[in-house]
């Protein structure tokens, strides 16, 4: 019976070409505009991430207990007094790690000779640091390298505030917990312009043994950690987490250090749920109006149907049947050409203005997600299917004279 109704419900639908084409456009349209604007902001999470990574928190942070909380306070009281041993151990204990570097944050101020600035500082290693910093553009000079002992770069924002090019010579002062002054003289060798405008204008780094030198320390505030994947971060951290406890450290993942980009990440998901559910509403519209429209040219056919002995419920049948093809279909249709959009459109890049509070434009691309594929799929089918229901129920509740007399 069941392959019965499938056969006449295929046929039914050949038979009605123009208003199937109709209903299989809408299911498409919308099923393909879902996996569009999915594609599009798995991407923004994406690249945002990726930025963060390599132009500020790498992958994961090693510190000493309570430095996130700390260090704006008494930074000098979480240094890690070892950070070559922990570098090693990190290597150890986690395979997936691409390379490890330590770093020494400070705050101080800059000059020019004619202006001061409050800056916040971190000390590098610079060799190490240029292999991951691919989100950090350097408008003037270079980065650092290790051989720049005296070598100083900047954010945008900090050479604008103080009018400075590459080659100019900066004092950079610093006040110790004792209360001790020191001052070093550094060469600005290179302005870098990252995706965070409030970074950019206060951002200043130096070669790791400047910084120390300034501190008057040996040790490190933190240990950053670079990995081969980024979908790694989660397994690696409760690795390293397992490896160091006990031993007085934390181990902390760029999303938990990145609050800017767990807040984007929940606007943009609010808003795409909201675009799931107006592009709901507006397939079920559209269904609801093109199988309005076929059964009213069916009512004669429902009527004959109903004189000659079939009952209600399987005209029911027989409409949703038609509709899960149709929706299958679409679902189907919709996201082959979901996919070669994405496709297409990422082979061109869409060129992005800057995000809010960010210096750099970006190009942006559409994400084939294969659970996005299936979401925007089962949508447009679910949607096709629920567009159905009432029609069909007024199908089968026809009156068979009236029905019979449709149209004449």
């Amino acid at each position: 019976m069941l392959s019965n109704l499938f056969a006449l419900a295929l046929r039914n639908i050949y038979r009605q070409r123009a208003r199937s084409a109709a209903t299989l456009a809408a299911i498409a349209i919308g099923v393909a505009g879902l996996i569009l604007a999915g594609g599009f902001v798995q991407d923004i999470f994406i690249q945002l991430g990726e930025a963060i990574i390599h132009s500020q928190s790498g992958h994961i942070q090693v510190t000493r207990k309570g430095y996130s909380e700390g260090k704006n306070r008494a930074p000098e009281k979480y240094l890690i007094g070892k950070p070559e041993q922990l570098k090693a151990d990190i290597q150890e204990a986690a395979p997936g790690v691409l390379l490890s570097m330590a770093r020494i944050g400070f705050t101080g101020v800059l000059n020019n000779g004619k202006r001061d600035l409050g800056i916040i500082g971190e000390g590098i290693e610079p060799d190490a640091e240029a292999g991951i910093g691919t989100y950090m553009q350097f408008i003037e000079g270079r980065a650092l390298k290790d051989t720049d002992q005296e070598g100083i770069v900047v954010g945008l924002g900090v050479a604008k505030s103080l009018g400075l090019k590459v080659g100019d010579r900066i004092n950079l002062i610093m006040t110790l917990s004792a209360g001790a002054v020191n001052t070093l003289d550094f060469e600005l060798v290179g302005v870098f312009q990252s995706f965070s405008k409030e970074f950019d204008s206060r951002a200043v780094r130096i070669p790791l043994d400047a910084a120390r030198i300034l501190m008057d320390t040996h040790a490190a505030h933190l240990v950053v950690v670079m990995l081969d994947k980024t979908e790694d971060t989660a397994p690696t951290a409760n690795t390293l987490k397992g490896k160091l406890s006990g031993q007085e450290y934390d181990v902390t993942s760029w999303k938990e250090i990145s609050d800017f980009y767990e807040k984007t990440v929940e606007l943009y998901d609010r808003q795409f749920g909201v675009l799931r559910l107006i592009i709901l509403i507006m397939v079920l519209l559209s269904v609801v109006n093109s199988v309005n429209m076929t059964l009213f040219e069916r009512t004669r056919e429902f009527g004959t149907m109903l004189a000659v002995g079939d009952r209600s419920n399987t005209i029911f049948r027989l409409i949703m049947v038609e509709s899960v093809c149709l929706g299958l279909l679409g679902a189907i249709v919709g996201m082959v050409i979901g996919c070669l959009a994405a496709i297409g459109i990422s082979a061109i890049g869409i060129p992005m203005p800057p995000p809010p509070n960010a210096n750099l434009g970006y190009t942006a691309l559409i994400r084939i997600v294969p659970s996005e594929v299936l979401t925007a799929g089962t949508i447009g089918f679910v949607a096709a299917v629920l567009a159905t229901i009432m029609p069909a129920k007024r199908a089968a509740r026809l009156d068979i004279v009236e029905a019979l007399r449709h149209g004449v």
